[in-house]
Parts: structure tokens; C-alpha cells; sequence
């Protein structure tokens, strides 16, 4: 059922974002997903902050609808897919997306072309978000692993 999955993306989202937050404050990353997207909105890090935290939990039910759709199409579901998804997910989000393509859309964050004289609020992530800590990509996957499982987990309980 679709409110299972919203449902689900919602109490993911903030397992995911609360981990993401502990992880920072312990030291293993330097990653704040809430800032890095907000500040593609405004310089103002006071209000990128909380545009950032709307933002997060906006494409946390949108990629909730999403894995829906996946368990509709293969009409299976439950925590141990949700899971999968998830870490696929967190192994595209910590290579892929955020290596190459954010640097090139992200208006406040510099790139490896970015030259001495470029102002930028975020550096690159590097490889594997490597530029944020080297346990970095480790958390985010291991985040949206439990988010997967969540999403997963309360749409099997609603269906």
C-alpha cells in the first residue's frame, strides 16, 4: 500500500538523516546532506540548513514512491528488498552521483576544474566522498541500507 511506503520513507528518512547527523558529531564524516543540498538553493547557511532538512525529507518520500513502484512492478516486497535497494542506492549515492554529476549541478560546490580564483561554499566529495572523511561512504551506505529496509519493511506491514 502506497501510505505504507510514504509512511515508511518518512520514519527512513529520519533514521537516515539522525545516523547521517550522529556520524557527523562523532567525527566519522564530515558530510551534512541537509546543508550540501540546501546551500544549491542559497548562500545563507542559517536558511540552507533548513531548506536542506525540507529538501531531505521531500526526496525521502519521493524515492520511497519510487522503491513502490519497484515492489509493484516485480510484485514483491519486504524489509530484507527494501534493504537492497537501499544499499544500491547508498553505493550510487556515495560513487556516482555525488563524485561526478553533483560537482557539475551543485552552483555552490567547486569541482576538480574549479580554478584558485573560484569562490565555493562545499568542497568536492572526492572519490567515494573521501573529501568528507574516509568512513564517509561507509555511513551513507550503511544509512540508506536502513532506509531501504524501513521503506521496504513498512510497505510489506501495509500491504
Amino acid at each position: 500500500m502506497i501510505w505504507g511506503a510514504l509512511a515508511g520513507g518518512f520514519v527512513g528518512t529520519l533514521v537516515l538523516t539522525t545516523a547521517m547527523r550522529t556520524a557527523n558529531e562523532l567525527k566519522l564524516t564530515r558530510i551534512d546532506l541537509p546543508f550540501l543540498l540546501g546551500t544549491a538553493l542559497t548562500t545563507n547557511r542559517t536558511r540552507a540548513k533548513a531548506l536542506g532538512y525540507l529538501l531531505h525529507f521531500a526526496f525521502g518520500l519521493l524515492f520511497a514512491l519510487g522503491y513502490y513502484a519497484i515492489f509493484l512492478a516485480i510484485d514483491h516486497d519486504g524489509w530484507w528488498l527494501g534493504a537492497v535497494f537501499g544499499c544500491v542506492h547508498g553505493l550510487f549515492a556515495s560513487t556516482a552521483l555525488v563524485n561526478v554529476l553533483l560537482p557539475l549541478v551543485h552552483p555552490r560546490m567547486a569541482s576538480p576544474l574549479s580554478g584558485a580564483n573560484t569562490s565555493t561554499l562545499l568542497e568536492p566529495p572526492g572519490f567515494l566522498m573521501r573529501n568528507y572523511g574516509p568512513q564517509t561512504a561507509l555511513v551513507t551506505v550503511l544509512g540508506h541500507i536502513a532506509y531501504g529496509a524501513i521503506v521496504g519493511g513498512f510497505t510489506a506491514l501495509a500491504g
